[in-house]
């Protein structure tokens, strides 16, 4: 990666925030494939950092919140059993955004299982980037609701919109049940806590759309799918950077990072890079005092 010239990087990038995969990028732009890996895991976890230190402080009137799966390794075995523990790191991987409705800028997100501990670990990180007490809308999580009453109290405005699709006939071929969504037959919204003026998790759901697209790693029917949980995690953070700084939404003419408020201008897939390498925590190197205290001493005559 240190021998990449700034060019170089900069195709490298722009590639994979725009649906290529790295094998295709590696041989579009005749880099290596693990230089191409070790950049984007590089870049990515620049990204989140540069995510953290920039939405803190954001004054949104209305959120909008929902998960998007994917899978790292494999997907879930359902002939395994219950006897089989679920790795944590492994299987499927649930992408939970928080978008800002009036921006469309993506404020928070978390990656990991569809369960309430992660669930609680994103609405408590979604509670410290926001001011006051917005309006929240959700589906039909039931994890949500604890979570969100425990993070914001009762001065949050709290909808749930729950969706009833129809259920797929038996002659239906296999082509249809795979590519195409069931058709939604009844939509039913609830107050939770407050009175929330629109319940309505359709900007979120788009933006989710736009993240499979964007991203080869949630491609569905593909094997372009993470393998490790960090590449995993560094590509979601990468998407996010670019999606909030980089990419002018065509309904707002501008970056939502831009109508948030967070930025003055379009950011160059370059600036993108340099920020996020400057915001990557450097690696302490030990010293070699450090380095002694971290040997074991075996007891025993080793000639016994």
């Amino acid at each position: 990666m240190n021998i990449l010239s700034r060019d170089k990087q900069i195709e490298i990038i722009g590639m994979l925030c725009e649906g290529v995969g790295q094998r295709a990028v590696s041989r579009l732009t005749e880099t290596d494939r693990k230089t191409v890996a070790r950049l984007a895991l590089a870049i990515g976890k620049g990204c989140a950092e540069l995510h953290d230190r920039m939405m803190v402080g954001l004054h949104v009137h209305r959120i909008e919140c929902d998960e998007l799966w994917a899978y790292v390794g494999h997907k879930r075995n359902p002939q395994a059993g219950p006897k089989r523990r679920p790795s944590p790191v492994m299987g499927d991987q649930y992408t939970y955004v928080a978008l800002a409705s009036a921006t469309r800028a993506i404020i928070g997100y978390r990656t990991g299982k569809r369960d309430s501990a992660t669930t609680d670990d994103f609405i408590q990180d979604l509670r410290g980037r926001v001011i006051g007490a917005p309006e929240i809308s959700t589906d039909g999580l039931h994890y949500y609701r604890p979570a969100i009453r425990d993070a914001f109290g009762r001065r949050a405005a709290h909808g749930v919109i729950n969706k009833t699709y129809s259920v797929t006939h038996l002659n239906v071929t296999e082509a249809s049940r795979r590519y195409s969504p069931a058709q939604v037959i009844a939509v039913e919204r609830q107050a939770v806590m407050g009175e929330p003026e629109h319940i309505s998790t359709s900007y979120v759901e788009r933006s989710n759309l736009s993240l499979r697209m964007a991203s080869k790693r949630f491609a569905r029917l593909s094997n372009g799918f993470s393998k490790k949980i960090d590449c995993h995690l560094a590509a979601v953070g990468l998407y996010v950077a670019f999606y909030n700084l980089c990419r002018t939404h065509e309904a707002l003419k501008q970056t939502p990072a831009m109508a948030l408020g967070i930025a003055d201008h379009v950011w160059t897939t370059g600036e993108l890079i340099d920020a996020a390498l400057k915001a990557v925590p450097p690696v302490p190197t030990p010293t070699p005092a450090q380095r002694r205290k971290s040997f074991r001493v075996i007891q025993g005559d080793l000639f016994e």
